[in-house]
C-alpha cells in the first residue's frame, strides 16, 4: 500500500532564485533585444506621425468638416498606438527590473511562481494566470 504524500513538502513553493546565472543573462538578454526592438518601433512610429502631420497641414485647403473630423480620428489612431508601444516598453523594463530584484517569475499578487508556458508568451508577465484572470473579472 502506497504512503499518503507528505501534505508539508506537497504544499511547499520552491525557493525564489533557483535559476542559474547562465538562465537570467539568456532572459535579460531576451527582454533588452525586445526592449531595443519596441523602441525602434516607437521612434519609427513618431518619424511617421510627425511626416503624416506636416502633409496634412500643407494639405488642408478646402477641408469640409468630414475631412478635418476624419484627419483628427486618424491622428488619435496615430497617437493611441504610439502610445501603446510605450507601455510595451515600460512594461519590458519593468520586468528587467525585477529580474535584477530577484522577483521575476514570481506573481505580485500573490507569490506563486508564474509559469514557463506565460513567461514565454509574455516575458513581462507580473501575474500569474490565476490571478491574471481575477483582475480581469473585475
Amino acid at each position: 500500500m502506497a504512503k499518503p504524500a507528505d501534505t508539508r513538502t506537497a504544499n511547499r513553493k520552491p525557493a525564489r532564485g533557483t535559476r542559474t546565472a547562465a538562465e537570467t543573462e539568456k532572459i535579460r538578454a531576451a527582454l533588452a533585444a525586445r526592449r531595443d526592438e519596441l523602441r525602434g518601433e516607437y521612434d519609427q512610429t513618431l518619424s511617421e506621425i510627425t511626416e503624416l502631420q506636416r502633409e496634412r497641414l500643407t494639405d488642408s485647403a478646402g477641408d469640409d468638416q468630414a475631412d478635418t473630423g476624419t484627419k483628427t480620428l486618424e491622428r488619435e489612431q496615430e497617437i493611441s498606438l504610439a502610445n501603446g508601444i510605450l507601455e510595451r516598453i515600460t512594461q519590458v523594463e519593468r520586468a528587467l527590473e525585477r529580474l535584477d530584484q530577484g522577483n521575476y517569475g514570481w506573481c505580485e499578487r500573490c507569490g506563486d511562481p508564474i509559469p514557463v508556458e506565460r513567461l514565454a508568451a509574455f516575458p513581462s508577465a507580473t501575474l500569474c494566470v490565476k490571478c491574471k484572470q481575477l483582475e480581469e473579472r473585475r
